[in-house]
């Protein structure tokens, strides 16, 4: 009686530090916060390439002044 409740509390207890021991769903966090970093990094990319392009398009304008018909 008493050998099989220390075994079940051992056995408990491996379990429990293998719980804490294994590092399956640490790699899993890990890759998660890799991907959510990389988006981040795309989309700053992107705002930045966006308002670079506008700027360009912007000055062109300017430069090619209001279209307007003469008429003539």
């Amino acid at each position: 009686m008493f050998l099989a409740l220390y075994v079940r509390a051992q056995t408990f207890m491996t379990e429990v530090r293998e719980r804490f021991t294994r590092e399956d769903g640490a790699v899993a966090t890990e890759y998660g916060l890799l991907l959510v970093l990389i988006a981040l990094a795309i989309v700053a990319a992107a705002i930045a390439l966006g308002l670079a392009i506008a700027g360009v398009f912007s000055i062109g304008a300017t430069t090619l002044g209001p279209v307007g018909g003469s008429g003539s």
